[in-house]
């Protein structure tokens, strides 16, 4: 279980937004709410990234 959690917080940021954004879409959020809750998430990682606007967030997903 440890493993598994530090391999959760050890996921590139990258990997994570992806990640995140595809779970938050099949729970049926918009995008709006999702790049909101995925920004929020980031912000309590253990070593948070610096800010990434909704813009960056949206370029990772969406390229």
């Amino acid at each position: 279980m440890v493993a598994e959690v530090l391999s959760y917080f050890a996921e590139p940021v990258e990997e994570f937004v992806r990640r995140r954004h595809t779970e938050l879409q099949r729970r049926g959020l918009t995008n709006d709410r999702i790049f909101e809750q995925v920004s929020v998430e980031l912000g309590v990682r253990r070593v948070a990234p610096p800010a990434l606007s909704i813009r960056q967030l949206r370029r990772i997903v969406y390229g």
